[in-house]
């Protein structure tokens, strides 16, 4: 290649270049802000309540933030304490923050049946 082509002294070849860099680097961003996009909140990926007194791990696992492990906690303190008083009674377990809490309590009961469903 001599100096008479060499890419960066063609201003257009220049330009279409700094151009591509540029897409290809939004290209990049752009499944990980389209997946964000999509994801349901949190809050309304449920409708219905769970009942804290009698729901199934699996039907504790609807709720925000309660994966398996926290859904056998749950349960777990729930047969320790003879049931629930209060909803704030789940601050107790282990990894349930005021911050889930707040997540959670819409979808949460302690009395009635369980009717959440997934959206």
């Amino acid at each position: 290649m001599n100096s008479n082509t060499h890419l960066a002294r063609r201003p257009a070849a220049l330009g279409i270049l700094l151009a591509c860099a540029l897409l290809t680097a939004l290209a990049a961003t752009l499944p990980a802000a389209q997946a964000e996009a999509a994801r349901p909140k949190a809050a309304s990926s449920i409708s219905g309540v769970v009942n804290l007194n009698t729901a199934s791990s699996e039907e504790l696992q609807l709720l925000p933030g309660i994966g398996e492990a926290r859904a056998v906690a749950i349960v777990s303190m729930r047969k320790q304490k003879g049931g629930f008083k209060r909803v704030d009674d789940l601050l107790a377990v282990k990894g349930i923050g005021e911050a889930m809490l707040d997540k959670m309590r819409p979808h949460v009961t302690l009395s009635g049946k369980t009717t959440a469903r997934k959206l």
